[in-house]
């Protein structure tokens, strides 16, 4: 899972998100419904930013051990229909808890460019990759 963070005008928005990457992490791929606020941020600000941590594997007694990876990218639409089923089954295989979710009519493929990483090993010990 990661944080989505959005921003339309002066308002931002984070939504927690399931996600698949490209074997090259060049594209992350998620699925959103369009009547929600942050597909209409997305239509109207192509720049995101992605958390992903390591909160999933449960808190590390020594907190100086958290991971964290921030991605900077840009919002695409995904209009190839046969690249939208391929993600919306890559999810469902990786999230299976997420089928009613994907089957919905109103789910939208969504795809972020990566631009940017910056890793953060413990509490100060970071890395920035540009890409």
């Amino acid at each position: 899972m990661c944080v989505l963070a959005t921003a339309r005008e002066d308002k931002p928005h984070c939504s927690l998100m399931a996600y698949v990457a490209d074997e090259e992490v060049e594209w992350i791929y998620m699925v959103t419904h369009r009547n929600t606020t942050k597909y209409a941020n997305l239509l109207s600000n192509e720049l995101v930013s992605l958390l992903v941590d390591n909160r999933c594997e449960g808190l590390p007694a020594d907190r100086d051990k958290i991971q964290a990876l921030t991605v900077h990218g840009t919002f695409h639409v995904v209009e190839e229909e046969g690249k939208k089923k391929r993600i919306l089954e890559q999810i469902r295989k990786r999230h299976p808890h997420m089928g009613e979710f994907l089957d919905n009519p109103e789910a939208e493929a969504i795809s972020v460019q990566v631009k940017s990483f910056l890793f953060l090993d413990g509490i100060s010990d970071s890395h920035h990759i540009t890409v």
